[in-house]
């Protein structure tokens, strides 16, 4: 390479300047795409069967020790001893090289190690499904960064584990167990739960919720809190069909049949009762729900299942605790997700019966078992996508079961109008067999059940309106977004069905999506709330007030180029529970009925510390 000298020579004799060396050496490597990590697949009960062993591969990210990253920082304070364990550092290069620490229950850096790696890939599933980063719910005044949450491994010794607003994080118990039959535990145990899949994902499914719709968490209704402990155990529960060796064992011990509670036991039993281990029919693992906290809870099974609830259309009017409600809303989605399955494999079954196969077959051909499991991780996958995308078409306030329903068919016809798997007709089976029907539905059918579009011309375009890109937007994208929409709010009031009370937009983002024909879809997603301050009993004023809100969710679609030209963007949906009297009357009763009577109703949040305490 020529030096400084040299060049300085030959620009001197009237030679030009050779151009500077842009490429990067040969030494030089970009930072890998991926940390791969090992965790538990279900939690320490199994073992190292069923592949319990996983390594699951999250974004690569240069951690500090905790690890602390951009997303999320694992703080392992002791609250109970009030002191600190030492931090894994994942960086290591030991570390590096071994897919980080080996799954065990006594070394505490595993247990950070684990809540990181959980956590961060339930973020990126959702953030993969909504098609756009997502962003935690902010504190107004609190001491934290402003994107990033927090993981408690070892919070408190109690047999708890709950999402934390106030925290800004997770806050992850352990306990003693007591002696418990038949629990795969010895007496005076250490449960953590922060070694338990299924919990670390069920909360960080709460707080990218509370994240997307900060108003999700005030309990206006029966069905909210229900609504929120089911859509974190849905997110759990579906990814057990991506862990391949456990589903994979699951299809051979069921013949197929996934939905099945218990599995054929490794022997068959020579006696009315088992006299040795391998006798015994295990449980489903695909089908239950932290498992070992609910041993040690004295349930004998996992802690909930995903089709624990049969089918019933009056349950709904009798059942009121959020756990047992919530679990309704589970078995639906469940139950629509095993109709599908079987649908689209009921032709592997027929070929495998013209073959000579049984009707009711005890052990599965490894082929058949390969292209079983393929089907059912993609249809996991799918309900999981389409759940998710679900939230962005619900209500900003007071959801209920039936608006889920409602926006589970629209995002679904919004993104795959074919509806080649059919997973449509199912949810609606299954939703209506078990009492879920959307309020004002003319009719039980996808036209009726999907929010109606915006008639073209009814709402004016929102000029100015800036989309960014997947990556989000910047602060001046933001702010400009915000005055633009507030605006826009104001003008068209009287159209989107306001009335004259101030409404704010709490939040706002863009989604990035393909659909089924491959082209790019952009939508801007608006939450406008309004509220008002009202008696809790106008004919008690003493009761104090509270505070009613009302609002809608408008989608709003970026067009394609027209000759050349991109058309203003238009409202595609206006999805709204405005206030008024009716609107009113049953949030005021919902607050008194939980006991908000002091005037504290407009801070009235569900508290996931005592909802998951047993």
């Amino acid at each position: 390479m020529r030096n400084a000298s040299a060049t300085r020579a030959a620009v001197s004799r009237g030679g030009r300047e050779p151009a500077p060396d842009i490429f990067a050496p040969s030494t030089s490597f970009d930072p890998p795409a991926k940390r791969p990590l090992t965790v538990y697949a279900f939690d320490p009960t199994l073992g190292r069967v069923l592949g319990n062993d996983l390594v699951i591969e999250v974004n690569y990210e240069p951690l500090k020790p905790g690890p602390v990253g951009e997303r999320f920082a694992v703080v392992d304070y002791d609250g109970s001893t009030k002191s600190f364990y030492a931090p894994v550092d994942l960086d290591n290069p030991n570390l590096l090289l071994r897919d980080g620490l080996d799954p065990t229950e006594s070394d505490p850096r595993f247990h950070q190690q684990m809540v990181y790696a959980v956590a961060s890939e339930t973020l990126e599933r959702f953030e993969s499904a909504l098609g756009r980063r997502v962003h935690w719910r902010q504190v107004p005044g609190g001491k934290h960064v402003a994107n990033r949450l927090y993981l408690f491994p070892h919070a408190m010794m109690q047999a708890n584990a709950f999402y934390s607003p106030d925290a800004h994080g997770i806050l992850f118990g352990y306990f003693r167990a007591g002696s418990v039959v038949d629990a795969q535990i010895v007496p005076g145990q250490t449960i953590f739960t922060c070694l338990s899949h299924d919990i670390i994902a069920h909360e960080t499914t709460h707080a990218i919720v509370d994240g997307i719709r900060e108003h999700f968490t005030e309990p206006t209704n029966i069905d909210v809190p229900a609504f929120h402990e089911a859509f974190a155990d849905l997110a759990a529960l579906f990814r057990h069909f991506s862990h391949r060796e456990a589903l994979l064992d699951t299809l051979q011990r069921t013949g197929g049949k996934l939905y099945t509670t218990n599995m054929r036991a490794d022997a068959p039993g020579s006696s009315t009762e088992p006299v040795i281990q391998s006798e015994i029919a295990p449980d489903n693992p695909l089908i239950e729900l932290a498992r070992q906290f609910g041993q040690v809870s004295g349930l004998h099974a996992g802690l909930r299942s995903a089709l624990g609830t049969p089918a019933n259309a009056q349950a709904l009017r009798t059942t009121i605790e959020p756990h047992a409600r919530g679990a309704i809303l589970v078995a639906a989605v469940f139950d629509a997700y095993f109709s599908v399955y079987l649908q689209r494999t009921a032709d592997y079954f027929r070929v495998f019966r013209a073959g000579g196969g049984s009707d009711q077959p005890v052990d599965l051909p490894g082929p058949l078992a390969n292209l079983l499991a393929a089907d059912a991780s993609r249809i996991a996958e799918l309900f999981f996508s389409v759940c998710a995308r679900a939230l962005d078409y619900c209500p900003p306030v007071d959801v209920t079961f039936g608006d889920f329903l409602r926006a589970i068919i629209t995002a679904d016809i919004d993104l795959f109008p074919s509806d080649t798997y059919g997973v449509r007709d199912a949810v609606m089976q299954a939703f209506r067999s078990r009492g879920i029907v959307p309020e004002g539905a003319q009719f039980f059918s996808e036209d009726s059940l999907c929010w109606p579009r915006v008639k073209p011309g009814a709402l004016k375009p929102v000029r100015g309106l800036i989309f960014g890109d997947p990556n989000g937007l910047t602060t001046d994208e933001k702010n400009a977004n915000g005055g633009l929409l507030r605006a826009y709010a104001r003008a068209n009031a009287k159209a989107l069905g306001f009335d004259r009370s101030p409404i704010s937009v709490p939040s706002f983002h863009p989604m990035f999506r393909t659909d089924e024909d491959g082209s790019l879809k952009i939508d801007m997603v608006v939450e406008m709330v309004q509220q008002r301050e009202v008696p809790l009993d106008p004919a008690e004023p003493k009761l104090g007030t509270t505070v009613i809100r009302g609002g809608a969710t408008l989608m709003i679609a970026q067009q394609p180029l027209r000759a050349g030209k991109r058309p203003d963007p238009e409202v595609r949906y206006a999805i709204a529970k405005h206030l008024g009297a009716a609107h009113d009357n049953l949030q005021r009763a919902a607050y008194v009925a939980q006991g908000f009577t002091d005037g504290t109703g407009a801070d009235a949040r569900i508290n996931f510390g005592l909802l998951h305490g047993i």
